[in-house]
């Protein structure tokens, strides 16, 4: 039951992320109305009769993220029955079904009826939601053999408020990230990683301050990973999740921000954009389960150091 339980929960964590990927390609290529304004049906049928490129990806998306609402429901069946006695199963569970079905929502909300770019925007960070928490009920599962006991971890205070911090702050980059391709702001500044053509006095307008803001949350960003990397390798050694977590976290910091810079300097490459949402999502993923850490291990008033 178990192995069964571990391939369902793997099948539904890879799908989650095909329908984050999807959706970021659906933006990409600007095929959100590739059916028409019409949702479920694609151009009234179940099956069109004039495909386009545009209408195989939105298509694509939709039968995708249908066929991962059904495993993620199968899956969180199986996992409240069996796993419900961990304290963060039913939470997880119910999380990621709420925001499968908030981004189902409001992607059919914004076929039919259309939605401003700031609304619209909210979609790929709800979608990132729903990843997450599916990735975290699958690693809960994944402890069922008791290979690992996050109990034994220990972390001191500051790391705990800076995880959460830069986890929180990761979802501001994300948001501000989505802005830029939602409004077509991602070549307004052809330049990396300053908007050299732009006079800051007299033609700065809103679309350059949309993208030139989100290169300074992703900057920030990879400043503050950086600071908790070094943190973490300098009093961690002896916590390989924690010294080893925060090693691939910065890694995946760091090639979010080259990709970032790639997206501009090949004119918005599918794969190298597609990368860019690929990178995010794995750390984002990687932020929430160091929370999922934090909540479940023991907290160290003093230096960690001293226990380590």
């Amino acid at each position: 039951m178990h192995r069964s339980l571990k391939w369902l929960a793997v099948l539904t964590t890879l799908g989650m992320f095909l329908v984050l990927l999807g959706g970021a390609l659906v933006t990409k290529t600007d095929s959100g109305l590739g059916c028409g304004n019409e949702w479920p049906l694609c151009h009234g049928q179940i099956i069109p009769e004039n495909i386009t490129i545009e209408t195989v990806i939105e298509l694509s998306h939709r039968v995708v993220s249908g066929g991962v609402g059904l495993l993620l429901a199968a899956l969180s069946i199986v996992a409240w029955r069996t796993i419900g006695y961990k304290r963060e199963t039913k939470f997880l569970v119910i999380l990621s079904l709420f925001f499968l079905i908030a981004q189902a929502l409001i992607g059919a909300a914004a076929v039919v009826w259309g939605q401003s770019d700031f609304v619209l925007a909210l979609h790929f960070g709800i979608s990132l939601i729903s990843f997450a928490a599916v990735l975290l009920l699958t690693l809960l599962i994944f402890e069922i053999d008791q290979k690992f006991d996050a109990s034994t971890v220990v972390i001191d205070k500051k790391l705990k408020w800076h995880t959460i911090g830069v986890t929180l702050y990761s979802y501001i980059v994300v948001y501000t990230g989505a802005l830029v391709r939602h409004t077509n702001a991602s070549l307004t500044c052809p330049d990396w990683p300053f908007c050299v053509n732009a006079n800051p006095f007299m033609s700065f307008n809103m679309y350059q301050g949309i993208q030139m803001g989100h290169r300074l949350a992703a900057g920030l960003i990879f400043l503050w990973i950086l600071y908790i990397a070094a943190m973490a390798i300098r009093n961690y050694k002896h916590q390989r999740v924690i010294y080893w977590g925060w090693i691939i976290a910065l890694t995946l910091v760091s090639l979010q921000v080259l990709s970032g810079a790639a997206v501009v300097l090949t004119g918005l490459n599918l794969y190298v954009a597609l990368a860019h949402a690929f990178f995010i999502s794995c750390l984002f993923g990687l932020l929430c389960y160091f929370i999922l850490l934090i909540s479940r291990s023991k907290l160290n008033e003093g230096s960690v150091s001293k226990v380590s």
